[in-house]
């Protein structure tokens, strides 16, 4: 059953390019090797057993079956595979690099940054500079721009909106000999319908894929076709959304102005060794939920429930717990931190290795005042909220480590070491 008229749908032409294996490319452009035929991983902590593959070059890939996330005792030992060590700065610069080249040909107000190797394209608004030109005649112009000055390759997905740009640069054109794709509304049955896997669908996680298995809904066809309100009414608006996307639907347009009311925050670590010791356990619980604390007052809200994630090592017949507790609504540093020590050490079974711990924040309410417990010194709870205020500020303009407890100078600590990286490595 359609439930959608294309002919009532906006058809403009939406180009999302991305950067083939940007990080391991980085490297192999900075080391002279060809990004596209070298065996090249970019490994976190290379040295330590926990260490973290963040990207995988195409032929890495492709000969060894190493993936992004696979860590450094599952990476092959090869003769030819070069491993290297993050240099998150040098990908940033040629990140800049490759957004310069491309607003020398389209302006900033028609480009939309997706992430550090993705990026969307409106090229309906600058096609008349270039005297109409075909749309894949001018990707494929641009995308040699970006090697010519970066030495990066990259793949293109083009589509009458952003989604329809968005999944065929993720499903086929990089398989393609130009590493250019393009759906049109027009094939939706044949192309959306026909991904496989749900989890190559843009916006279905494993979570989701399960979710709508529960309800009969095996495949996008299936999802195109199932009843949009019975979907919003089991799933909300999110439901609706998939039911459009999965129809080809999306009439988000870049320059508009969106911010989402966060549903909660999270933080997560995986530990470089494993730990034992709940002394350190401690400390490290402590620096995440401070740093979570600190998001939660940087969007202006206060939690209401906290959660605390234990994941032990894989030495252990155990798997971990993930805890929540509902708590008055605060975004105190002190308070957040004393709740998540406590279901620690309500949970903990000592003795056992940890190697991942996560923190998350929920349920917001969006008030200005301070919530006052009866139960504690009010001025106490004022002069700490206002410890918290200033202690954000301090950090914001120097850096985390400005301002920290000494227990974050122990050795066993994080949060100073990983301050100094960026985005954690």
């Amino acid at each position: 059953m359609m439930y959608f008229n294309y002919d009532l749908e906006p058809r403009t032409d939406y180009l999302c390019i991305d950067c083939r294996s940007f990080y391991a490319s980085c490297e192999a452009v900075m080391r002279g090797l060809h990004p596209l035929e070298t065996m090249l991983v970019v490994l976190s902590g290379a040295d330590r057993p926990g260490g973290l593959v963040l990207s995988a070059s195409p032929k890495a890939k492709e000969v060894l079956g190493i993936s992004n996330v696979t860590r450094s005792y599952d990476v092959p030992k090869h003769k030819d595979l070069v491993i290297a060590p993050p240099r998150m700065y040098e990908y940033i610069k040629i990140n800049m690099l490759i957004l310069e080249t491309i607003q020398k040909y389209v302006p900033a107000e028609d480009v939309h940054v997706y992430s550090i190797d993705e990026l969307f394209i409106r090229y309906q608004n600058v096609k008349r500079l270039y005297n109409n030109a075909d749309v894949k005649l001018f990707a494929r112009a641009l995308m040699k721009k970006i090697f010519e000055a970066t030495g990066i390759y990259t793949a293109t997905g083009i589509g009458d909106n952003m989604l329809l740009a968005k999944l065929p640069l993720d499903n086929e054109a990089k398989k393609n000999a130009d590493s250019i794709a393009i759906w049109r509304y027009e094939d939706v049955p044949s192309k959306v319908w026909g991904i496989k896997k749900m989890t190559d669908f843009w916006g279905i996680g494993s979570r989701t894929e399960k979710n709508l298995k529960g309800k009969g809904i095996m495949t996008i066809e299936e999802l195109a076709n199932y009843d949009p309100y019975r979907l919003k009414k089991s799933m909300g608006l999110i439901g609706a959304q998939l039911h459009a996307h999965a129809n080809g639907i999306d009439r988000s347009q870049i320059g508009q102005e969106y911010k989402p009311v966060e549903k909660s925050l999270s933080n997560s670590q995986i530990l470089l060794k494993d730990y034992d010791d709940p002394r350190d356990i401690k400390v490290i619980i402590r620096e995440m939920s401070e740093l979570i604390a600190a998001r939660v007052r940087h969007i202006g809200a206060q939690t209401s429930t906290i959660g605390l994630f234990i994941g032990y090592s894989k030495i252990e017949c155990i798997h971990g717990f993930s805890k929540q507790m509902k708590i008055l609504p605060t975004n105190n540093s002190k308070v957040i931190t004393s709740y998540m020590l406590k279901i620690f050490e309500d949970n903990y079974r000592p003795g056992l290795f940890v190697r991942h711990i996560g923190v998350s924040c929920s349920h917001f309410s969006y008030d200005t005042h301070i919530q006052l417990s009866l139960f504690d010194d009010i001025d106490q709870q004022i002069k700490q909220a206002k410890i918290d205020i200033l202690t954000d500020k301090i950090r914001e303009k120097f850096g985390f480590a400005a301002i920290i407890h000494a227990s974050s100078l122990l050795e066993n600590a994080t949060a100073v070491s990983r301050s100094q990286k960026i985005g954690g490595h």
